[in-house]
């Protein structure tokens, strides 16, 4: 392609390429010393007009940068924070795993500063006073010492790591809510997006943008039933409650949680699910919220790879890091569809044309069930939750 000017279109801003303006300026170099000047590739001249050129080039790079930065849709990094601040986000910083574990001890034992232990060594450390009460056992919520996404199932953490007198044990009854690694561009770009909603035509759109602007929301999801029927239809699939939203919501304080859905919800319009939370208004009238907390569904999953010509040992762990990666992107009510596992196994390859490996076979089911080819099926209120354990390569 010939060189051309910088310019602006509907489609945005377009640059010559490297090779464009390069030629163009041995060109014009010719035009200006004579075309018997010798500029080939071995020529201190052509080696000059190559550094100008890729100048020029990382110039107008820059600019395409700064124009796409106007814009969350095209905003890359630190533009794109930038950009979002407009609307009063930033990006998510990496969080902690965070699980409710249950304490038990001899009454009125203070606990001061203590760490729990779960079975794989990561360490989770407790509020920093905590007195068993007269019952002899207290749930608190531990936070993991690691970054990131840290799985803790139930029963996992069960050993104290900072020993003290009077306290016998500890124990998680539930799995633990896994922690997120930074916030990517495509995500906040996806939250800015919903979070536009929040002045939007539909109460609706409005709830589940004021949901998300909730400190520590990680995942949500929000289900209408505007019908008079309570039974599964097809304008009801999960037979929700007449007149109602349900709202499933991994991440944040009740207390926040439930405020924006009360001030934005419909008038009359009843909330559904197990977590409630009484609101009390300005003019001290209570009334009752409710919401789910999602459940976590473990699924077990079974690659078996053929290795080819330049095959190394990473494969298997890469493979695992892909499956993993995408079970945790899926949302809160999302089946598991096994032909993109298929896909996330796959891209392990380097090189799909020249392969290394091929999968010979792939199954999947949930824990406690049999596996097999067919997609996984979850419940609106339950999300899938990925651990490398349950993930098995076999390699042939």
């Amino acid at each position: 392609m010939a060189y051309f000017a910088p310019y602006i279109d509907d489609a945005g801003l377009h640059i010559p390429t490297y090779q464009d303006i390069k030629d163009d300026l041995v060109t014009e170099a010719k035009k200006i010393f004579g075309e018997d000047i010798y500029l080939e590739n071995d020529s201190m001249d052509y080696e000059y007009i190559s550094a100008i050129a890729l100048k020029m080039y990382d110039t107008l790079n820059s600019i395409v940068y700064a124009y796409n930065s106007r814009s969350p849709v095209t905003a890359i990094g630190s533009g794109l924070d930038t950009v979002v601040k407009i609307n009063g986000l930033k990006r998510k910083a990496a969080s902690y795993s965070t699980c409710v574990v249950t304490l038990t001890g001899i009454p009125q034992t203070v606990i001061k500063s203590g760490v729990v232990q779960d079975i794989s060594g990561n360490n989770w450390n407790l509020p920093s006073n905590i007195t068993i009460p007269e019952e002899g056992e207290i749930e608190v919520s531990a936070i993991c010492t690691v970054l990131g996404s840290i799985s803790a199932l139930v029963g996992d953490i069960n050993k104290i790591a900072t020993p003290q007198l009077g306290w016998i044990s500890v124990t998680n009854k539930v799995n633990a809510v896994l922690g997120q690694p930074v916030e990517t561009d495509a995500q906040l770009r996806a939250r800015q997006a919903v979070s536009t909603a929040l002045p939007s035509q539909t109460l609706l759109g409005g709830t589940i943008a004021g949901i998300v602007s909730v400190e520590g929301v990680t995942r949500q999801r929000v289900y209408e039933n505007d019908t008079n029927d309570n039974s599964e239809t097809e304008e009801n699939p999960y037979g929700l409650p007449a007149h109602s939203i349900t709202a499933v919501v991994e991440g944040g304080l009740d207390a926040d949680i439930a405020e924006q859905i009360y001030i934005r919800k419909g008038v009359g319009c009843l909330t559904n699910g197990t977590t409630e939370v009484q609101v009390i208004n300005r003019y001290d009238i209570t009334t009752p919220i409710r919401f789910y907390r999602p459940s976590y569904v473990d699924v077990d999953i079974t690659v078996n790879i053929k290795k080819y010509a330049g095959y190394t040992d990473n494969v298997v762990d890469n493979i695992k890091n892909n499956i993993l990666n995408y079970l945790n992107s899926l949302g809160i009510g999302d089946n598991l569809p096994t032909s993109l596992l298929w896909n996330s196994a796959l891209i392990a390859n380097p090189n799909l044309i020249s392969p290394i490996f091929s999968i010979t076979s792939l199954t999947a089911g949930k824990h406690s069930s049999s596996q097999g080819t067919a997609d996984i099926e979850i419940n609106f209120n339950e999300v899938i939750q990925g651990n490398i354990d349950d993930i098995t390569v076999n390699v042939s």
